[in-house]
């Protein structure tokens, strides 16, 4: 049985792939590989198939290039002009997903040519997926300013002037060290350790880990790591 008169519409997924290698936060971008727009920089995406769900299909799509499996993916909002892809028409659902980039960098596939980048020099894509990109950053910039999301993107231990660095090159702006470190702490969420990072200056700052239950029993709850947010956001909107 089939729909009379409707016409073909394929779906695809996209990923928005962000991380952090502990100084810079970037984005994983691919060389597309066939017409159109062949050799010109692209999210990584595919066609979802019969079988799979949008997740599964995102999940599919982000392990043929990372290796990865069970890496944070969060839907936004669908793509459906109708010419976005000169092809076919097309329906594109973006996700964005939070990586390691110092842990996983070995793992990912040479067959899509993948390079990061920082987000001030980024190329411009294929079809609308500038604007994937934006959208992606758009939300998770208000989401980590509420949510303890960024967590994602660290080590299993961290300091907390790698933490303050990534929270920095997300929202490109400098926050005061004492009040940001003061709310982190009083969220419970980090469990001091006994050792330290040493590289970075001769005192040394202790590690922390992220306390797993706390993390995940409060991860919905309003955090507000960051403050004004509104207004941080007004500046951050021209990131490009």
């Amino acid at each position: 049985m089939k729909y009379l008169g409707q016409a073909r519409v394929h779906v695809a997924v996209d990923c928005i792939i962000f991380g952090f290698d502990g100084d810079d936060f970037k984005l994983l971008l691919i060389k597309r590989g066939f017409e159109p727009e062949k050799h010109r920089w692209s999210l990584m995406g595919g066609f979802v198939q019969p079988c799979e769900s949008l997740e599964a299909g995102a999940q599919r799509v982000l392990k043929q290039l990372t290796g990865l499996e069970g890496v944070y993916l969060e839907q936004i909002s669908a793509f459906g002009e109708p010419n976005r892809d000169p092809v076919e028409r097309t329906i594109s659902v973006p996700y964005f997903a939070l990586i390691d980039i110092q842990k996983y960098e070995a793992q990912l596939s040479s067959d899509y040519h993948a390079e990061w980048f920082l987000l001030s020099e980024m190329p411009s894509l294929i079809f609308d997926h500038n604007s994937m990109v934006e959208m992606a950053l758009t939300r998770l910039r208000y989401k980590a300013a509420l949510h303890p999301i960024l967590f994602e993107l660290l080590p299993e231990k961290f300091t907390l002037p790698q933490l303050q660095t990534l929270y920095e090159k997300l929202y490109d702006s400098a926050f005061d060290k004492r009040n940001f470190t003061r709310r982190v702490l009083s969220t419970g969420l980090l469990v001091r350790q006994k050792d330290k990072e040493k590289k970075r200056s001769r005192k040394g700052a202790f590690y922390f880990k992220v306390d797993k239950e706390k993390y995940y029993s409060n991860f919905e709850a309003c955090l507000k790591f960051i403050p004004n947010l509104e207004k941080l956001l007004g500046k951050t909107g021209n990131w490009r």
